[in-house]
């Protein structure tokens, strides 16, 4: 039988790990014949997922809740790497010191639907009025649902001077700060920022709680893949530009390796009670969530014992 996995972006470092094991074949040696299917924004690759056009989805944990409200009918099935992923970054000029966020102030940022409310929550906690220091956060340029990998289109745009800035990927990161037309003002998860943030989402795989119930089988299989995946590339990350060759244009393909050695420490798909209660404390903080769901209520926890591979 035939299975399909979302992601909201294909040609980056953020969603990796699931697609190194569809093109590397982790998928298939687990038993599943997996494809790819690329659905921006993040929102509509979870709707595709609760309306049975996927079977998985590997994104941003927290927007889940875009689909399934209060955790109902999905589940976590594991981590694709620990913390929030995505990057601040402005246009060069405008950067004087890593770190200091008045760089937003009156300034125009780049950020896809539900990544940007990291981005909101993040300055917000750094002392950011939004509002009244007239921070503009609006969709990327160009970036409209159909075949867009949003991290090379916020790049663009930043060289072509439509925006000030961008929350994205460290592919769109790395081609940004290599051009010389972009500067990194936060990396979350390597300690910039606020702390609590780290644990406002992570990338992660997915299902439904249907799935689950009716082939358990099928959804351990999708573990294993995930947890050997990242293995196979903590031990070799050549086997990243592999990937990228089949994937990605000459350009980014050329750059991934480096983007995935950096991201071997946070390979790990353990999701802890820290991680989910993190999580859903800024949910509650941006009003995607109410209630105060357990942790078995997020996560298929049946499949832990699989995560140490």
């Amino acid at each position: 039988m035939a299975f399909k996995i979302a992601v909201p972006d294909l040609i980056s470092n953020s969603y990796f790990p699931v697609e190194a094991a569809v093109e590397l074949g982790f998928f298939k040696a687990a038993g599943l014949d997996m494809s790819l299917e690329l659905i921006f924004p993040v929102d509509r690759a979870y709707a595709a997922l609760k309306e049975g056009k996927v079977d998985f989805v590997g994104g941003s944990a927290h927007s889940a809740l875009a689909a399934f409200p209060e955790w109902n009918g999905v589940k976590l099935l594991g981590a694709q790497g620990q913390g929030m992923y995505w990057f601040l970054v402005m246009r060069s000029d405008l950067v004087t010191r890593r770190g200091d966020l008045d760089v937003v102030k009156g300034r125009r940022i780049g950020a896809a639907p539900w990544v940007e409310m990291g981005l909101r929550q993040l300055l917000t906690a750094g002392g950011i009025d939004i509002e009244k220091d007239g921070v503009q956060i609006a969709p990327v340029p160009g970036a409209q649902p159909g075949n867009v990998n949003f991290g090379v289109t916020a790049a663009k745009a930043l060289e072509e001077g439509k925006i000030d800035g961008f929350w994205a990927n460290g592919m769109g990161t790395e081609a940004a700060v290599r051009k010389g037309v972009g500067t990194v003002v936060l990396d979350i998860r390597r300690g910039d920022g606020p702390l609590e943030c780290f644990h406002y989402t992570f990338a992660s795989l997915a299902t439904t709680d249907r799935l689950i119930e009716q082939s358990p089988d099928v959804a351990e299989a999708a573990v294993r893949a995930l947890v050997n995946t990242q293995k196979a590339l903590r031990q070799d990350v050549q086997l990243a530009a592999k990937v990228g060759d089949k994937l990605f244009s000459p350009y980014e393909a050329g750059l991934i390796t480096t983007l995935i050695e950096r991201d071997l420490p946070f390979y790990e798909a353990a999701i802890s009670a820290q991680a989910v209660d993190g999580m859903n404390a800024f949910a509650r903080s941006v009003g995607i969530l109410k209630g105060h769901p357990t942790y078995s209520q997020v996560v298929a926890e049946q499949f832990r014992p699989l995560w140490q591979g």
